[in-house]
């Protein structure tokens, strides 16, 4: 887990990246926790015929990897999730490999603000979302 402060962050300089392979059973336990059973994430057969070439990972589920990127990397520990704006580009299967990447765009100093642009790609480059994240970032007292 990083531990950028306020004082480390430079806008345009200032970046992560992790990757994370989709499992079949991350489809299974969003499916637990959300409770969306919608046949496009659930039902093969019916996803292919929907013109998918396989069931669909949840849109919810690849985002939750934006909520890793600045709870665990940018800016880590003093991270306080603020605002999120997500669009989605491209279905992701299970099996794809995501990179999730984040740049630190702005910086509030006043306010304890970070924005940064995030986005994440399969194993062939295409973008799969795109994302817009302000996080308040805590003193190291964690205020």
């Amino acid at each position: 887990m990083n531990t950028y402060t306020m004082d480390e962050i430079e806008e345009g300089k200032t970046k992560a990246d992790f990757a994370v392979e989709v499992s079949g059973e991350m489809l299974e336990i969003f499916a637990q926790i959300s409770g969306d059973c919608n046949p496009m994430h659930t039902d093969e057969k019916y996803a292919r015929g929907c013109g998918m070439k396989d069931k669909v990972v949840y849109g919810m589920l690849t985002s939750s990897f934006y909520s890793r990127l600045v709870g665990m990397y940018l800016p880590g520990k003093y991270c306080l999730l603020q605002e999120i704006k997500i669009n989605f580009h491209s279905p992701v299967y299970v099996g794809d490999q995501l990179t999730v990447t984040g740049v630190v765009k702005k910086k509030k100093e006043l306010f304890h603000r970070i924005v940064i642009e995030a986005r994440i790609v399969n194993q062939d480059g295409t973008k799969v979302s795109s994302a817009k994240i302000t996080v308040g970032v805590l003193d190291e007292g964690g205020t």
